[in-house]
Order: structure tokens, then sequence, then C-alpha cells
């Protein structure tokens, strides 16, 4: 499922809710990430077991291993992760050379 996912590119992690924490964090369970996470969201009609997604980019790739900066680094494996926009350098626009005199 994430097939040619390189360092850079913004990708997106299936979490499901847990539990409300305080009025403004919520618990989240990472599928293939062994840890609870908890994330800010102020809005109140989430629910336990809402899934949510986590948008990130990849900061390491390891084999089938995959880090993801949410907020902290999230090591999961890639074929968790979904796709959102590829990475694409910077273009330049104007030449790097000094005009001949």
């Amino acid at each position: 499922m994430a097939k040619g996912i390189k360092v850079g590119d913004e990708v997106a992690i299936a979490a499901a809710v847990r539990r409300r924490v305080t009025e403004d964090r919520v618990s989240v369970s990472i599928t293939s990430y062994g840890f609870p996470h908890s994330i800010v969201d102020r809005t109140t009609n989430v629910k336990k077991g809402q899934p949510i997604e986590l948008i990130g980019d990849v900061t390491h790739i390891d084999g089938d291993l995959v880090t993801v900066n949410v907020g902290v680094p999230v090591t999961v494996n890639m074929d968790t992760v979904r796709m959102v926009t590829p990475y694409s350098p910077a273009k330049r626009k104007t030449v790097l050379m000094d005009k001949p005199t």
C-alpha cells in the first residue's frame, strides 16, 4: 500500500481514539505502534473507537519500518501509512552563476 515512500514525503497514519485525557487532549492507539499516544484535539464530539488520521513527514526508513514525525517521532510498519504528498525539492528560479563581465 505504501510503495515508493521516501524521506521527506508527507504521509498519514491511521489511529483510533482510546479516551479523552483532558478537555483538550485525546489518547489514541496507533496501528503497529506499541505505545499509547496523546494528541491535542479541541473538538468535543470525539468518541471512543473513532478513527483518526495523523499526518506527518517521513524522517527515516529502515527496511519495512518508517519513522514519521507527528509532533514526536513514531516508528510504524510501512504498510500502515498512506501517501498524502510526495516530497519535491525547491526549484531554483535564477542561475547560480555570476554574469560574465
